[in-house]
Formats: structure tokens, C-alpha cells, sequence
């Protein structure tokens, strides 16, 4: 069954779903809502004839005024070896991107975006050198979880379902904490995905993560913050948004995350990108043990090799690789590598950018 892939034609400003289905149905009863919003994240369908909890009246309005998707996909691509996807996806705004890996659950990871761009300027990352360009509301969001999910059915050699959703896809999801808050509620509300299965990366918004502590709405997900470097002076390098007493507020904040939300399943993750002879000494590693060890035994740590982008650095050395985790591990720290995924789409960690590429051995269509 073919779905709707139809963009909402707005001029200038994108009108959230449920407002427009509140202008369709004034006095419409709020369960009613609750039903469509059910059935468009919980359910799997595929077209609004399919909602058969509601009225057929309403689903015939709905089909002629209300796209069932908020944004149109541009592109789909394949990597080689079949375990990654890129997904150009445009909205009014622009275009933006979002990623589907396999993991090895054997099931599917989606790598969500919550901006066009990114204004945080980490200087080895392609989204980071677009600068910020929009905000996407939870709309946005949301359905880029709804339309891998429609993926996944339809090209049923895939097999699996979506098992996890990380924040790490092109903007700081902190720096759009309302669409982001409400994205993940909603998740967890209609979707069998756990608190523990869905990961917030941030560069280090030390506001918002203060903030996150002390709100109540905020969901109980794992959190991952963008280190990529214990030294100050490095990290303000490579970190345009770092400050001198960074480090010190990410140490108390990480104290107190611990004290709040910190076990076994619901641990802190220190992201670290491996810069050649730029992070990636013993030295850069002694740092970052003793602020992990400051912290307490919840934070671990994700080694991810750099991957390449325009910028001037390189990969570090299979050499230096091998010493840093050793001093980790020395000194106590649990330590992991990311596997490189998707590299020869663009869709590896830090190159994602609205890069519109024509191949005809790996593009692939969303509805086969």
C-alpha cells in the first residue's frame, strides 16, 4: 500500500499537527486527538483510511487536508554492506537528515535530528560547520521515527523493528528542549521503546542539564555528553562553545546526575572523538580517567574514530588508539569503540549535512 508522502505546504511557518486538526474539528472532544495521535505513532498505519477509531467523515477530511507525513523524503540511501540508511528528509525550512543502523540486537537504531544545522561550531563536524538553521518541532521528529518504521515493513528483507533512538543526529538536542521533551514523552507513550532505550546527546549545554535534573516532565533516558576532551585548552580548541570552567560544571553536573538518576542501566556516557595527535595522547587519556573517576562508576566512556569531513584533521593512529583505551582500562574506566557505520553515505558520526547525492548502486526507495 503506498504512503502519503506528501509535504504540508506551509509558506513560512510550520502549524503543528494537533493545531491543525483543532481547526478542522473546533469542539472536536480531546479523546478524539488522542486517537488520531495513538493511531499515527503507536499503530503502524499507513494512510488515514486506516484509522478506523474514527469517524470516516473525519478520515476523509483528514485525508484531503492533512499530509500524513510532515515532511517529504528527497532520497534514501544504502551503505554497502546493507546496515546503514540515510534519509534526506525536506520540510519547509530546509532539508535535514536522519539515519537508521542496524545494531547488534539485530534489530534497528534511528539517529534522530532536532535542527537543521547546529550552532554549537565543533570545528571537526560537517553539521557543525552548516551553522543553525531551524528548530523542528516534535512533528518533525516524531515522524522520522514513523517513517523508518514504515521502512523497515516495507523492505521486509530487513526484518527486525526499531529497538533504540539516539539524539545524536544533525543539531544540539538541548538547544531545543521543548520538541525534543515532547518528541521523547510521546515515544514513550505509544511506542514500546523504555526510558533506557532512547539516548539525549549533547555537546554540553550545562544550563539545560541543570535544568533537566529539576524537571519533572523530563523523561528518565540516558544521557551522552560530547567530552572530546578532559584538557581545557583542547577542548576550547575543537569545542567552540567550551569555557574555561567547563570541565569543572560538567564534573558537578555529572555529580549530581549520578546522585539523581545514576545505575547500572541508566549510566552516563562520555562520547569522545578521536583526533590525531590532537585529543589522543596518554596525557589527554590520564585527564579524562581522573574526570570520570571524580565523577563516580556510572559514567562510561565511547571511543568514536574520527570520520572524515572537510576539515584538517585525521583519525588517530591504530597505535594511539590502542594506548588511550589501555589507560582507561588501567585506570579503572569502562571503555567502549563505536563501530563506523555508514561512512561511504555520509551518515557516519559528525558528517551529517545536506549533501544530495546521486548513485544508483545505493539508492533505495522508501515505499519498495
Amino acid at each position: 500500500m503506498k504512503i502519503d508522502l506528501q509535504p504540508i505546504v506551509q509558506k513560512h511557518v510550520y502549524i503543528p499537527r494537533k493545531e491543525q486538526f483543532m481547526a478542522l474539528f473546533p469542539g472536536s472532544p480531546a479523546f478524539r486527538w488522542n486517537q488520531v495521535e495513538e493511531s499515527l505513532i503507536g499503530m503502524s498505519y499507513e494512510n488515514w483510511e486506516q484509522l478506523s477509531n474514527i469517524p470516516k467523515a473525519m478520515r476523509d477530511e483528514l485525508g484531503e487536508q492533512m499530509p500524513w507525513l510532515s515532511f517529504k523524503p528527497v532520497q534514501t540511501l544504502r551503505s554497502k554492506n546493507g546496515d546503514t540508511f540515510k534519509a534526506a528528509l525536506q520540510m519547509e525550512a530546509g532539508e535535514f537528515e536522519s539515519v537508521l543502523m542496524q545494531n547488534k540486537r539485530g534489530s534497528w537504531t534511528i539517529c534522530v535530528s532536532s535542527q537543521i544545522g547546529c550552532g554549537m561550531g565543533c570545528s571537526f563536524c560537517a553539521t557543525g560547520k552548516m551553522g543553525f538553521k531551524s528548530n523542528l518541532h516534535s512533528d518533525y521528529i516524531i515522524d522520522q521515527y514513523r517513517y523508518w518504521d514504515y521502512f523497515i515493513k516495507h523492505n521486509k528483507e530487513l526484518g527486525g523493528r526499531i529497538s533504540n533512538v539516539v539524539f545524536m543526529g544533525m543539531g544540539e538536542p538541548l538547544a531545543n528542549y521543548p520538541n525534543v521533551k515532547a518528541a521523547i514523552n510521546l515515544l514513550l507513550k505509544y511506542t514500546d521503546l523504555g526510558p533506557t532505550r532512547i539516548t539525549v546527546s549533547s555537546v554540553g549545554v550545562i544550563p539545560v542539564l541543570n535544568k533537566l535534573l529539576d524537571d519533572p516532565e523530563w523523561p528518565p533516558v540516558r544521557v551522552a555528553i560530547s567530552v572530546h576532551s578532559a584538557d581545557t585548552d583542547t577542548r576550547r580548541e575543537i569545542v567552540q562553545t567550551s569555557y574555561d570552567q567547563f570541565l569543572e560544571d560538567l564534573k558537578k553536573w555529572g555529580i549530581a546526575y549520578a546522585k539523581k538518576l545514576g545505575n547500572r542501566r541508566h549510566h552516563l556516557t562520555f562520547e569522545y572523538v578521536m583526533l590525531n595527535e590532537v585529543n589522543d595522547s596518554v596525557m589527554h587519556a590520564n585527564k579524562l580517567a581522573a574526570l570520570v573517576r571524580a565523577i563516580g562508576g556510572t559514567v562510561k566512556v565511547n571511543l568514536i574514530p574520527y570520520n572524515a569531513t572537510d576539515s584538517v584533521y585525521e583519525c588517530s593512529s591504530e597505535k594511539n588508539f590502542e594506548e588511550f583505551m589501555d589507560t582507561l582500562r588501567n585506570h579503572g574506566v569502562e571503555v567502549t569503540r563505536r563501530k563506523n557505520m555508514g561512512g561511504d553515505i555520509n551518515a557516519a558520526c559528525g558528517q551529517l549535512v545536506r549533501l544530495r547525492e546521486k548513485n544508483d548502486d545505493v539508492e533505495v526507495s522508501s515505499q519498495t
